[in-house]
């Protein structure tokens, strides 16, 4: 791989092969040390190359980075102290609660050093963002980072599985009660779940590329594809999908299980009825999928444990509708500015009634945590981020021709479809790695429909970069 940025590269993918394994980051010497590396990649990036950038070269991206920026720019007016004045103003409910402590001036968050914690981790991400926009500038590359990410699942998943078929559990130096269920590196089963989910779906479109174009309708052809999908090199990559849906099923995580099923059913339909030039392969594949991951693999390794769970899963014994109930209080509150970015574990206390008997650090459905802490309109201008990338991701997989486009579509669209049903009863996006994946796959979903990749990597560097 050439370039002058290549060395540049290689420590984006050292970053996004690195955040899973320290407990997936959610340490707080792990999230300092993805900042401290990702602030030195950029300012280097920034250094030899940002004066002479071609900004039309991401001209594409800047609605994302953009309102990636401005999300982060309402943080940071979360921590500056107004006139208690204007407080009182937009933010009536703030204004009385800091009333107490008889302050002059005071910052919207009721929380300001989680706000300033959850600032300098958002900024942080938001460099990744631009660095794989701007790093990822051909096909090789883009192969490069897909495969970084399977390769984090599949390290995730060998770890999980074997600690819970040996009977042992341990997390690195970190030594915990045993448990029963996979959790990788991870401290929370359903993180591991959700992480896994991500690589899965990187890794069935990955196969999705592989796919070769064929019109012919003769039977040998066709059994020819299907020996091409079981058989071939590809099968490699399919064993270590089967690896990753074993350790999915062992995490015993009653949603991330439904999230990938889900997604993984819903945008293989919708690539078999609208994806143009479709393989024969690709039923092949999909159809393996389904017969191989749910009815043998999933079998063998307890997926009737997991259905169990949720049969068993009751309104009286969860107490996280209680949760929702008394969250949306806050929301009531604060709807326009929020509490603060990162503040619930501080001011849900201050809501809780009876039914909840459990200290709840997070609100367990992402969508009420940012309507809480961020309040109603910056949570919905992210919800039409998040939907907008889906629109993408599904334009480039029914229009675009390159087979790597299309399976990078494919792989944006089910990791979206199943972030977005996982988090309607969980926190995943909190810990950094999976924060940090959903926000490149983001990222994927606008470059499968908009990357146009330069066969020479010298007229790649001449549109990125000014002449001068």
């Amino acid at each position: 791989m050439k370039g002058p940025d290549r060395w540049l590269f290689y420590g984006l993918i050292l970053i996004v092969i690195w955040v899973p394994f320290p407990f997936g980051s959610n340490r707080g010497w792990a999230w300092s040390l993805m900042e401290l590396m990702t602030f030195t990649l950029f300012l280097t990036w920034y250094i030899k190359f940002g004066i002479r950038f071609n900004v039309d070269y991401i001209k594409p991206y800047k609605p994302l980075l953009y309102l990636i920026a401005f999300v982060q720019l309402w943080v940071l007016i979360q921590l500056i102290p107004l006139p208690m004045d204007l407080l009182n103003i937009i933010a009536p409910n703030t204004s009385q609660a800091y009333q107490l402590a008889n302050v002059d001036k005071a910052p919207i968050s009721l929380d300001p050093a989680r706000t300033q914690m959850q600032l300098l981790k958002g900024v942080a991400y938001l460099m990744i963002m631009f660095l794989v926009l701007v790093l990822v500038t051909s096909r090789e590359r883009l192969k490069i980072l897909l495969y970084a990410m399977v390769f984090a699942g599949i390290f995730q998943a060998m770890y999980g599985s074997l600690f819970v078929l040996t009977g042992a559990d341990a997390l690195f130096y970190e030594s915990k009660q045993y448990s029963g269920t996979a959790t990788g590196t991870f401290v929370y089963k359903n993180h591991f779940a959700n992480f896994l989910m991500m690589s899965l779906s990187i890794g069935i479109g990955l196969l999705v590329a592989s796919l070769t174009s064929t019109k012919t309708k003769d039977i040998k052809r066709s059994i020819a594809d299907m020996i091409d999908v079981l058989l071939s090199p590809k099968a490699l990559m399919r064993m270590s999908l089967i690896l990753m849906v074993i350790a999915l099923v062992l995490s015993r995580s009653r949603m991330g299980n439904t999230a990938f099923f889900a997604a993984m059913s819903l945008v293989s339909v919708f690539a078999l009825i609208f994806m143009k030039q479709k393989t024969r392969g690709l039923l092949w594949l999909f159809g393996s999928m389904l017969v191989i991951d749910i009815f043998i693999v999933s079998s063998w390794f307890g997926l009737e444990n997991v259905k169990q769970r949720l049969v068993e899963t009751s309104i009286q014994g969860e107490t996280r509708d209680e949760v929702v109930r008394y969250g949306l209080e806050l929301v009531e509150k604060f709807p326009i500015t929020g509490t603060g970015h990162g503040s619930f574990l501080s001011v849900f206390p201050s809501v809780k009634g009876p039914g909840v008997n459990m200290f709840y650090n997070f609100a367990h459905n992402e969508y009420l945590q940012f309507a809480i802490e961020l309040g109603i309109p910056v949570t919905l201008l992210l919800g039409f981020l998040v939907l907008w990338s889906l629109w993408h991701a599904q334009y480039a997989l029914r229009h675009r021709r390159r087979s790597l486009m299309k399976g990078t579509a494919f792989a944006a669209m089910m990791a979206i479809v199943g972030q977005l049903i996982h988090i309607t009863v969980d926190f995943t996006l909190q810990p950094p790695a999976n924060a940090l994946y959903f926000l490149i796959i983001i990222c994927l979903a606008w470059m499968s429909r908009f990357s146009k990749f330069s066969s020479s990597s010298a007229s790649r560097d001449k549109i990125r970069h000014n002449s001068n």
